[in-house]
C-alpha cells in the first residue's frame, strides 16, 4: 500500500526551471559556451548545477573546471539565479490544498537537485515547510539527481522519524511524483511507483510513469492509492 510520498520541487510544486535556465545561460556564455533553451531541456533539466556544467563543457569540446574553478560557476549561477527567483517565482496551482491533504495520510518527503537555500525559500514562501518530514537537496548528496542518492537519502530519513513501531517504509509502498523523465525511470529501478506531472516536458516524455498528470489541482489520493493495488 501507499505509505510515503516523495516530490519533486522544480516543475512540480514551481515553476523556476526558466529561471534556472536563464542563469545557467549567463554563465555559460561567460564562459564561451552558448546552449538553446531547447538544448537545455533536452539534456540539463534533470540535472543539479554542477552535474549540468560538467555535462555542458564535455558536450561543447571544453575542458570540465576543476574544483575551485567549478566552485567559482556554481556560485556565480546560484547569484543569479537568487536575483530571477526574487520576482519571477510562480508556484503551481494546487500544491497548498494537495501537500496538505496527502501529509495527513502520508509521509512526505521532497528530493530536489536545487540548492538548500532555494528548496527553502520555495517550501516557505508555498507555506508548505511543516508538511515535509523529509527535505534532500543537492547539498546533501554526492551524486545529485537523476542518480538514485536522493529519492534513497529521502526514503532513509523517513524511515529514521517514522513513528516509534511502525513497520519501515519500503521503496514499494513509496510513491515519486516528478517531471523529468530520467528522474522517473530512476525512481521505478529503485521499485517506487511515479507519478510523471507534464509541466516540462509533454505526455509522451513520461510514458514511463505509472501516472501521468498536469496539474495537482483535483489529483485524489484514492488514485494514487490505486496504484498499489
Amino acid at each position: 500500500m501507499l505509505r510515503a510520498i516523495i516530490f519533486d520541487m522544480d516543475g512540480v510544486i514551481c515553476d523556476s526551471e526558466p529561471l534556472h535556465m536563464k542563469a545557467f545561460q549567463q554563465v555559460l556564455t561567460e564562459e564561451g559556451v552558448a546552449i538553446t533553451d531547447q538544448e537545455y531541456y533536452d539534456k540539463y533539466l534533470a540535472h543539479d548545477d554542477r552535474g549540468s556544467f560538467e555535462s555542458a563543457f564535455r558536450e561543447h569540446g571544453k575542458p570540465v573546471p576543476e574544483f575551485q574553478n567549478m566552485k567559482e560557476l556554481l556560485i556565480r549561477k546560484a547569484r543569479s539565479f537568487d536575483e530571477l527567483i526574487k520576482n519571477g517565482l510562480v508556484i503551481y496551482p494546487g500544491v497548498d490544498a494537495f501537500i496538505k491533504k496527502a501529509g495527513v495520510r502520508y509521509a512526505l518527503a521532497l528530493a530536489s537537485g536545487a540548492r538548500r537555500l532555494e528548496v527553502e525559500f520555495v517550501l516557505k514562501k508555498a507555506k508548505i515547510r511543516d508538511a515535509f518530514a523529509a527535505v534532500v537537496s543537492a547539498d546533501e548528496v554526492k551524486n545529485g539527481k537523476p542518480q538514485p542518492e536522493s529519492f534513497e537519502r529521502a526514503l532513509a530519513i523517513l524511515n529514521q522519524v517514522r513513528l516509534e513501531g511502525t513497520p519501515e517504509i519500503r521503496a514499494s509502498e513509496t510513491l515519486v511524483i516528478e517531471d523529468s523523465p530520467r528522474c522517473i525511470r530512476t525512481a521505478k529501478t529503485l521499485g517506487m511507483r511515479t507519478v510523471g506531472m507534464a509541466t516540462s516536458y509533454k505526455s509522451d516524455d513520461l510514458k514511463d510513469a505509472d501516472m501521468i498528470i498536469h496539474t495537482l489541482v483535483g489529483l485524489e489520493l484514492m488514485a494514487l492509492e490505486k496504484l498499489f493495488g
